[in-house]
């Protein structure tokens, strides 16, 4: 019998149990239902009589089954011709599907009207900052509620500038669409002799969106730098206006001349420690290693991975792999001995730029040799085997005097200190990993070597 597979197949058919599915296949064989043929179809479908009564109503109002003109002056039709699910759908859900069409179009013309409205309104937020301007010169801060009016405005401002627009944007990565809507204003914005200054992440680099993106702006005369840490989103248009985010949604416009200024004054220092944005090997390399010495940083003032992949704008996994890298290189166990070993050692100064820049302007910087040490002394700083107290071996990041405690070492595990400064140690550092990273062999030999006289 097929009543057993009956309700299985409805569960497939919604508004049709498993009668009415047995008894349209029926129909379907047979070509037709007629009164006569009920008994009989009740009986191979092995649905009862009243079952199939029900069956025939369903299906007649889901126009599967379509009657057929009774004979003479009876009540009952003469029978149901079985319609296919196609031909049904048509003529059941056609009025339906014209009512919601038409519904969708008011929809439609409601949300044309807001959007005319809406931009309607948002043309006139130039007039009120003009005349909120006009009424305190002095300057002022004003809240763009959300994204329409932000763009609106932005839109205005970048057509109005006259000579320089700076950018400062956190993230590693950006998305695609915000891309592709931006390239068009900032190629024209360039194309008019505007001068463009962008701060990016150390992470942007790797993103290959981003990076082509970047890319395309410095082929057109824009100037972009990249740093482990920058501020959140900010643009400033001539130095007279500059847009923050708000926590609360929107954007800040910021007019007072003394907020402008401090803001002016930290991106300025941001520019001056920042790398310029290259590809390549050697510039992926010197980024790397900076963000090494930011993720020892960070570290060393106890943050978690999360919080550091964060602030770096780097991956949770690449922050990981990066973490697992210094602790190995530092010899330590876990990530509180590596913040104590680095903050000794004095390699949690922040870093202000890629190595390849600071070596450049690191040597000028380096302490001369303390007084103390007679002007009759050797070349070197102190021979090995004397005994001067206060004097130890030449320090092999520069090649000056180190002191030493006369009452022995301070440092912990009883080292004696090897470098005369927090910054040789931390040049020594930064050229024992470069070394480890350019290829195999003892990377702590080398960078011992006293430096060059000449530098």
């Amino acid at each position: 019998m097929e009543t057993d597979s009956g309700p299985g197949t409805a569960a497939q058919v919604p508004g049709l149990d498993g009668a009415a599915v047995l008894l349209y296949r029926w129909a379907v064989v047979h070509e037709r239902l007629t009164p006569a043929t009920l008994a009989q179809a009740a009986a191979e479908t092995g649905v009862s009589r009243r079952a199939t009564l029900t069956a025939v109503r369903t299906l007649t109002d889901s126009c599967l089954l379509t009657e057929l003109p009774a004979d003479g002056g009876a009540q009952e039709p003469a029978g149901w011709l079985p319609v296919s699910p196609q031909a049904a759908t048509a003529q059941l859900l056609s009025d339906r599907d014209t009512a919601l069409r038409a519904q969708e179009e008011a929809l439609r013309e409601q949300r044309r009207r807001i959007q005319v409205q809406r931009d309607g309104l948002a043309a006139l937020t130039p007039i009120y900052l003009q005349a909120r301007q006009h009424v305190f010169p002095q300057g002022t801060i004003d809240h763009l509620p959300d994204k329409l009016a932000v763009r609106s405005l932005l839109s205005d401002v970048i057509d109005s500038c006259r000579s320089e627009v700076l950018v400062s944007k956190h993230g590693g990565a950006f998305p695609p669409a915000a891309l592709r809507e931006a390239l068009p204003r900032d190629l024209a914005l360039l194309g008019r002799g505007i001068r463009m200054r962008s701060l990016y992440q150390h992470a942007t680099r790797f993103d290959q969106p981003t990076r082509l993106h970047a890319e395309q702006l410095i082929g057109a005369g824009a100037e972009i730098r990249t740093l482990p840490e920058v501020l959140p989103q900010m643009i400033v248009v001539d130095g007279s206006l500059a847009l923050l985010p708000a926590r609360s949604g929107g954007a800040l416009i910021i007019r007072e001349p003394d907020l402008l200024a401090y803001l002016l004054d930290v991106f300025e220092r941001d520019w001056e420690n920042a790398a310029p944005f290259a590809t390549g090997p050697q510039a992926a390399h010197d980024v790397s290693k900076t963000t090494k010495q930011s993720i020892l940083v960070l570290l060393a003032k106890g943050l978690k991975d999360e919080s550091i992949a964060r602030r770096l704008g780097i991956s949770l996994r690449t922050c990981r792999r990066h973490v697992s890298e210094l602790l190995e290189a530092l010899g330590a166990h876990s990530r509180f001995q590596a913040g104590v070993i680095a903050e000794r050692q004095g390699l949690t100064d922040h870093p202000d730029r890629p190595a390849a820049a600071d070596t450049a302007t690191s040597a000028p910087a380096t302490p001369p040799p303390p007084p103390a040490v007679p002007a009759q002394a050797a070349p070197a700083p102190a021979a090995p085997g004397a005994d001067g107290p206060g004097v130890g071996p030449g320090c092999p990041g520069c090649g000056g005097a180190v002191a030493v405690p006369t009452a022995g070492p301070d440092r912990a595990g009883g080292r004696p200190p090897r470098h005369c400064s927090p910054r040789c140690r931390s040049r020594a550092y930064r050229a024992r990993l470069k070394h480890q990273e350019a290829g195999p062999g003892d990377g702590g030999t080398d960078v011992t070597k006293p430096a060059d006289p000449a530098t």
